[in-house]
């Protein structure tokens, strides 16, 4: 039987992916001893690999699919096929932006102030040829961890660090003098995999059941009965996707209303949809929105 090796990114976005794929239909489990998860799929096996190096793995064809950031991509150069633009994390649905950050009291206000400064970063290429690219001659080293304390202690002039919202950043008295690059994580293929009509299929349908997974977050199926004289008051608070669903009841006189809404709105839009005339109305989770 043929097998798809799919590469699950160990690390802060490992928790987040093992959720998403559970959302689209996969089960994975794995204990955090265990670098081969077992999945509920007897088509796919998956390998923990670090985000950092995936895009190397899948270029080489060690997986065949995976999900790492554009940053990682672009770090290793990595001839790979990107199938899915994905956004999603435990505490963001935003970009990630690496940034060059300096202490607040740093005499450094712009990229030509960082000429014959040491800059401590984990994405030395990018940054390196960034520089380079605007002629600007700076040292740049390889940060094993702990990034931001380094800027803080004085060891480096600057990092370059990524971040979803600057507060950690703010927390240890830094600030961002520029951003060199939005990043997001990836669905990644080997080339040849991507050619192999039934690998092809496959990564076809977790990029289908991926996104669906993804357009539904954030959001919550509505359904409620309105009487079809205070339909017009009832449509007129609700926002959809393309249109609410609308359909006859028994009762001829009343009518069923479905549609999906965003989670932010619900405590203020249910209240208003009762004083418009909506009744029996059922909040649902959703799992995917294709």
């Amino acid at each position: 039987m043929k097998k798809l090796r799919l590469g699950i990114p160990k690390g802060s976005l490992e928790v987040s992916t093992v959720d998403l794929f559970k959302r689209a239909g996969w089960r994975i489990t794995y204990d955090s001893r265990n670098y081969f998860p077992d999945i509920d799929d007897e088509e796919i096996t998956c390998i923990l690999v670090r985000a950092q190096e995936m895009s190397r793995y899948v270029e080489e064809g060690v997986l065949d699919l995976g999900l790492t950031g554009r940053d990682w991509i672009i770090e290793n150069e990595s001839e790979v096929v990107t199938i899915q633009d994905l956004i999603y994390s435990k505490t963001s649905t935003r970009q990630a932006r690496w940034v060059l950050v300096v202490r607040e009291d740093s005499d450094i206000q712009t990229l030509d102030d960082m000429k014959g400064r040491r800059i401590s970063t984990e994405l030395v290429n990018f940054t390196k040829k960034y520089f380079r690219e605007r002629n600007i001659d700076v040292h740049v080293e390889f940060s094993w961890g702990a990034t931001e304390a380094k800027v803080v202690e004085g060891l480096v002039d600057a990092i370059v660090e990524v971040t979803e919202t600057g507060s950690t950043i703010r927390a240890n008295k830094l600030k961002i003098i520029h951003e060199l690059m939005k990043t997001n994580t990836q669905l990644i293929a080997n080339r040849e995999a991507w050619e192999d009509p039934w690998k092809r299929q496959k990564i076809d349908q977790i990029k289908t059941l991926l996104n669906g997974s993804l357009q539904a977050m954030g959001k919550v199926g509505l359904k409620l009965n309105v009487a079809r004289e205070n339909l017009g008051r009832v449509i007129l608070l609700l926002p959809s996707l393309k249109a609410p669903t609308i359909s006859g009841l028994y009762s001829e006189e009343w009518l069923a209303v479905e549609t999906i809404v965003d989670t932010s709105i619900v405590r203020d839009l249910i209240p208003l949809l009762k004083e418009a005339g909506a009744e029996g109305i059922i909040e649902y989770a959703l799992n995917k929105v294709i």
